[in-house]
């Protein structure tokens, strides 16, 4: 598949959170505010999430992003484990 559609706020979080989440999966990024920025949409399946409620997973994701966090409006987090 191809990333060159892919907006630079859209690289830089996918970026982070492989670095953050070595044994994801799968983690897919999406600008959901048009291009500018300002809201995303996360997807990551990785084995870390584990044994953790949902809160927990998405506080670790939140962690994993601070500094991004801080120029956005908007987050949202969907997180899952690989299926055995």
């Amino acid at each position: 598949r191809s990333f060159t559609s892919q907006t630079d706020g859209e690289s830089r979080l996918a970026r982070v959170l492989r670095e953050k989440f070595p044994k994801a999966s799968a983690i897919k990024v999406v600008d959901i505010s048009g291009g500018c920025g300002a809201m995303y949409e996360i997807h990551i399946e990785s084995e870390e999430f584990r044994e953790k409620r949902t809160v927990q997973q998405h506080q670790m994701v939140n962690q994993a992003l601070s500094e991004e966090i801080k120029h956005m409006h908007g987050l949202r987090i969907f997180t899952s484990t690989p299926k055995p």
